[in-house]
């Protein structure tokens, strides 16, 4: 694993996103102008959008689930590359190397890596979750949590404990066709 390419890949598919009350977050470009991200990284309808050669876009909130904790925003002027999401529902398994990138505490692609400690619902009945041994902060929310093939598993989402939780790419989709969004 070439760390220092798989960080520019991830780098170029990661944004940065803030909006009017001084929230910061990341997002995961989907596809071209499309962006995921976490429902509570965007409080407002428009967002300023800002890619990682410092390219700026508004983007527009055209879906959100705060159940589910998920967004997709709009962002056409936005000429960055897609991610490459996982097709396998069963990836990450326990004991993948995984990698995040995020903007945490408003520093642009800031990376860290660690490895996957469970996959699953947290409690009984709850919602399921990528739980990895990696350092998030504010600003990592919304995310993408890579495999080490660059392949975006998961969207980071929250701390709990000591571990970094991130909403996995099925239920991404899910949310998706929920939203009428079309999958890249």
């Amino acid at each position: 694993m070439d760390l220092t390419a798989l960080a520019n890949h991830l780098r170029r598919i990661t944004v940065g996103l803030a909006n009017g009350s001084g929230g910061v977050g990341s997002g995961v470009i989907w596809a071209p102008g499309v962006i995921v991200t976490n429902a509570h990284v965007v409080r407002a309808s428009r967002i300023d959008v800002r890619g990682a050669d410092g390219q700026r876009s508004d983007g527009a909130v055209v879906a959100r689930d705060d159940d589910a904790d998920l967004a997709v925003l709009s962002a056409p002027a936005l000429g960055f590359p897609a991610a490459m999401w996982s097709e396998d529902p069963y990836r990450p398994r326990v004991g993948s190397i995984v990698v995040a990138v995020g903007h945490p505490f408003g520093i642009p692609g800031a990376l860290t890596m660690g490895v996957v400690h469970a996959v699953g619902p947290i409690a009984a009945g709850g919602r399921p979750y990528i739980q990895a041994d990696l350092r998030l902060a504010p600003g990592n929310s919304g995310g993408p949590l890579a495999d080490a093939e660059g392949h975006v598993v998961g969207v980071n989402a929250m701390i709990m404990g000591a571990l970094a939780l991130a909403i996995p790419a099925s239920e991404i989709r899910r949310f998706l066709r929920r939203a009428g969004v079309r999958a890249a």
